[in-house]
């Protein structure tokens, strides 16, 4: 919920300002039209860049890889009870 807060704050943060530009003719109206391209644009990247830091800063979880093996191992001999092999991978 953080997260859209922040996105819908900038959101209405960018509107205000380019409105604001667009009223005081600050900027040629020509590229002040050119804007919102751009700010979606930005935000995409944003987007992209905080996937790639999350799949980098990926947390390692030791104990719950012990326990994913354990729950591994209990699957596999209750499917071996049932006469399912499931040994060999191929």
């Amino acid at each position: 919920m953080k997260h859209v807060v922040k996105i819908l704050t900038l959101v209405v943060a960018v509107s205000a300002f380019w409105v604001t530009l667009l009223q005081t003719s600050v900027i040629p109206p020509s590229h002040t039209w050119l804007l919102p391209i751009y700010f979606i644009v930005s935000l995409g990247c944003y987007g992209l860049l905080m996937v790639g830091v999350g799949v980098m800063c990926f947390p390692i979880c030791p104990q719950e890889a012990l326990l994913l093996q354990q729950d591994i191992k209990e699957a596999k001999e209750y499917l071996k009870g049932r006469g399912i092999d499931v040994g060999s991978g191929f």
